[in-house]
């Protein structure tokens, strides 16, 4: 029988919570299970399995995220849209971050194709009509800039820029400007 107040939103929010925690990787139907102190075979009514639980989180971080760009970047265009983007994406990778990893697991193209993922390279290519680029240079565009926000995050939760000064708000503010100049002085093909 399952426990009365379990319900599929509770407990992928419990999963996005455990996620930070302990690493989007260390969350299972199992792990969530003894979080809730319930028999693993209750979980199954509401989710599928650990795969279909993660990608539900996923599906949650994405929707956070493109809520947060979407708010932050509301009136704001160039530069200003830019950073606006950037921070958001590093601010909720040191807030959640089990839940920014699940942000990045592969999704089937249908999943994908239903999900907030699709607002954040709207807002994404939003931001670089600003900059005047006409397409495929607006694409490799979206593709340079998810790059080097998630490789710039990814690099710093790691602690690869922990050894050395200067400090990491003084490189991320470094890394905008550089990538805005890059944005107004595309290079032609």
């Amino acid at each position: 029988m399952v426990r009365v107040g379990l319900t599929t939103e509770r407990l992928v929010r419990a999963g996005a919570e455990l996620a930070d925690e302990v690493g989007f990787d260390e969350v299972t139907v199992s792990a969530l299970a003894r979080r809730f102190d319930v028999k693993v075979a209750s979980l199954y009514s509401h989710v599928r399995n650990s795969q279909d639980l993660r990608t539900r989180i996923a599906l949650l971080a994405l929707e956070e995220l493109a809520d947060r760009a979407s708010e932050a970047l509301a009136g704001r265009a160039g530069k200003d849209a830019l950073s606006a983007l950037g921070n958001v994406y590093r601010d909720y990778a040191h807030e959640h971050p089990g839940r920014y990893a699940a942000a990045q697991l592969r999704l089937d193209a249908q999943t994908a194709a239903a999900s907030a993922g699709v607002r954040h390279a709207q807002m994404t290519r939003a931001i670089l009509r600003g900059y005047d680029l006409a397409e495929p240079d607006r694409t490799h565009a979206v593709r340079l800039l998810g790059s080097v926000f998630h490789g710039y995050v990814s690099l710093e939760l790691g602690g690869g820029f922990s050894h050395s000064a200067p400090d990491t708000d003084e490189t991320w503010t470094r890394v905008l400007d550089a990538l805005d100049a890059l944005l107004r002085t595309w290079p032609a093909v």
